[in-house]
C-alpha cells in the first residue's frame, strides 16, 4: 500500500522527536521531516504555505481563523508551552519596579500578534490592571532590522503601535535607552550579555510563575500543529492520524524523562526537576486535546479578541479539526 508523502515543518522537541525518527509514525503517511526554529517555520507556513504538516503560532492561527482564510486546520497538539512572566525586560533606570509602572512607557515587541506577547499583555491586564491601551508599543526586529507581522494585522485605534526604523533593532534600542522595555519570547542579546540597566521585570520569575499556575491552573500554550486544509479535504482521516502520532510521541518523551539509568537531557538532576514540577502541577500538565485545555484556550481567545487581534471572539472549537475533538473509544 502506498503512503502519502508529506512534509513536516516543526522544531525537533523532545515531544516531537519520535515522530521524526519513526517511533511514532503517522498512519498512512511517509513524512519528510524539516526541523527548523519556530520563527522560520511560522514565516514559511503563514507567508508561503510551504509545509503539509506544520508547527503553528497559536496566535497567528487564531487570527487567520477569525478571518476565515487560514490555510491550515488545527490539531489540538500543544507542542510548545511556556510560562511568560520571564519575558518582560526593562530599563532599570526608568522607575519600573512593578508591572503597574509600565503604564505610559514605550515597550518594544517583535510582533504584536506573537503568542507569547498575547499572554503577557493578558496577564498584565488581568493580574495588574495594565491594559494594552495604556502602553506605547513599537514593533521591529529583536536582533535583525526590518521585521514585521507574519500575518496582516489591523488593530483598533485605541492601540498605539508604530514600526521602528528599518536600520534599528529592539535589543539595541533597549540598550541605548530609546525604549523602556521589551516583551518577547526570546531573551534579548543585551540582557544575555549583561548590558547595564537591563534586567527582567520579574528576576525571580519561577516563583511568580508557580504562583500564577497555583492561582489559575494555566500553563500557557504557544504552538500547535496544523495540517494543510486541501489535504484534509482530500484525506479526511489525516487529522486524527496526525493527532495520534503526536500523542504517542509525547508519551515516549515523558517515559524518557523518568529514566534514571541514563538521562536524555543534559541536566544533572533532570529526574528530580521533573518530580518537583509534578508536585506543583498535575500528572497531565502537558495535555493534548481540547477538553483538558478548554479553560486555557478560552482565556487565550479572550485575550486575543480584547487586544484587538481577532475581529470576533473565536470559540476554541473553531481552531481545530472536528474529528480530533471526538475520538473513538473502546
Amino acid at each position: 500500500m502506498s503512503l502519502l508523502r508529506l512534509t513536516l515543518g516543526c522544531t525537533n522537541y523532545d515531544r516531537t522527536r519520535a515522530v521524526y525518527d519513526g517511533r511514532a509514525p503517522i498512519e498512512g503517511v511517509d513524512i519528510v521531516p524539516i526541523a527548523l526554529a519556530p520563527e522560520e517555520v511560522f514565516h514559511r507556513a503563514f507567508k508561503f504555505e510551504e509545509f503539509d504538516i506544520t508547527e503553528l503560532s497559536l496566535s497567528s492561527h487564531t487570527l487567520m481563523t477569525a478571518r476565515g482564510d487560514s490555510a491550515y486546520v488545527g490539531i489540538p497538539v500543544i507542542i510548545s508551552r511556556v510560562f511568560r512572566h520571564s519575558g518582560i525586560y526593562i530599563r532599570t533606570d526608568r522607575g519600573i519596579t512593578r508591572p503597574q509602572d509600565l503604564v505610559g512607557k514605550t515597550i518594544g515587541v517583535p510582533e504584536y500578534q506573537m503568542t507569547a506577547n498575547v499572554w503577557i499583555r493578558g496577564i498584565l491586564q488581568d493580574d495588574y490592571g495594565v491594559r494594552p491601551e495604556d502602553v506605547n508599543w513599537v514593533r521591529g526586529g529583536l536582533e535583525e532590522p526590518g521585521r514585521g507581522e507574519r500575518a496582516p494585522l489591523t488593530l483598533p485605534p485605541s492601540i498605539k503601535l508604530r514600526q521602528i526604523p528599518d536600520d534599528k533593532t529592539l535589543s539595541q534600542m533597549l540598550a541605548d535607552g530609546e525604549i523602556d522595555a521589551i516583551i518577547t519570547a526570546r531573551a534579548p542579546s543585551v540582557f544575555r550579555r549583561g548590558v547595564a540597566n537591563v534586567d527582567r521585570l520579574f528576576p525571580d520569575y519561577r516563583k511568580v510563575e508557580e504562583d500564577y499556575f497555583k492561582r489559575t491552573g494555566i500553563f500557557p500554550p504557544m504552538h500547535i500543529i496544523g495540517v494543510r486544509k486541501t489535504l484534509v479535504d482530500q484525506h479526511p482521516w489525516l487529522p486524527v492520524s496526525v493527532y495520534k502520532s503526536f500523542v504517542r510521541a509525547r508519551e515516549i518523551a515523558l517515559d524518557e524523562l523518568e529514566e534514571i539509568a541514563y538521562y536524555f537531557v543534559m541536566l544533572p538532576w533532570a529526574l528530580d526537576d521533573y518530580k518537583k514540577a509534578r508536585e506543583i502541577m498535575p500528572d497531565d500538565y502537558w495535555s493534548y486535546g481540547l477538553e483538558s485545555n478548554r479553560k486555557t484556550m478560552e482565556t487565550f481567545t479572550r485575550y486575543h479578541h480584547e487586544q484587538g487581534i481577532s475581529s470576533h471572539l473565536v470559540k476554541p472549537e473553531e481552531l481545530f479539526a472536528a474529528s480530533t475533538l471526538e475520538l473513538a473509544k473502546v
